[in-house]
């Protein structure tokens, strides 16, 4: 049989209940820290399942725009919810193992090379990366572009033209593995703190301890709520029994 004749794929439900969600913090003027209707109140309005509104909470907890108290309720970490499709977390997803994979490879062997090979220039580099991280985050922000600096300037410190080379070729998924990361609650300050570890090698021209600091962080970046997350527990059938 033709390809193109395949079934169709069905809308997830929650996926569903996340656009009316959506709209209602746009509708009712909601603000960072305010908190949504509690799961309950929403099912019985949505006319739906609790699985299906605790599957479109996790889908916007994935994503970092909400934040999840346990026993206490779920508060908003952002002014709107503009949620990816699923479709686009889901290819994230299959690809992040794959990335997180390259980057400590590839990273952890930059630090080592850094530790051996900075310059006062690298340095002052290094330690311009992570004052804007920290004015970032002072200004509330993520640190996204001190973060990514600093790598850079790691990569530039390691001296290293085929590395480098390597490290551009995978330039937009490192972006989105930092993005997925440093959304994740309380993070840009540990990750702030991570980087001043391995600058601290670095700077002492401490080969392994750069490679340590530099796994550990990396390990850090790895622990995000979307590898965890299973878009196949849809909970339609649930709905509809």
């Amino acid at each position: 049989m033709s390809e193109a004749l395949r079934p169709l794929a069905r809308p997830r439900l929650y996926e569903q209940v996340v656009q009316r969600l959506r709209e209602h913090v746009a509708d009712s003027g909601l603000r960072v820290g305010d908190r949504l209707p509690p799961e309950r109140e929403l099912a019985e309005r949505l006319g739906v399942s609790r699985a299906s509104v605790k599957q479109a909470i996790v889908v916007l907890e994935v994503q970092g725009l909400v934040e999840v108290r346990h026993g206490g309720g779920t508060y908003l970490r952002r002014e709107s919810l503009d949620v990816e499709p699923v479709a686009e977390l889901v290819a994230r997803k299959r690809r992040l193992p794959d990335v997180l994979d390259a980057r400590e490879a590839l990273e952890t062997k930059l630090a080592e090379l850094a530790a051996q090979r900075r310059t006062d220039a690298d340095l002052a580099e290094i330690d311009a990366a992570l004052a804007a991280m920290r004015r970032e985050i002072a200004e509330g922000g993520l640190g996204g572009e001190g973060d990514r600096r600093f790598h850079a300037a790691i990569t530039a410190a390691a001296h290293s033209s085929l590395l480098a080379d390597f490290m551009r070729t995978i330039a937009t998924e490192i972006a989105e593995s930092r993005q997925e990361s440093l959304r994740q609650p309380n993070r840009p300050g540990k990750s702030l703190a991570q980087h001043e570890r391995i600058a601290e090698a670095i700077r002492e021209g401490n080969p392994r301890a750069a490679v340590t600091a530099m796994r550990r962080h990396l390990q850090t970046v790895s622990r995000v709520r979307l590898l965890a997350w299973d878009p196949d527990a849809d909970p339609t059938r649930a709905d509809e029994a």
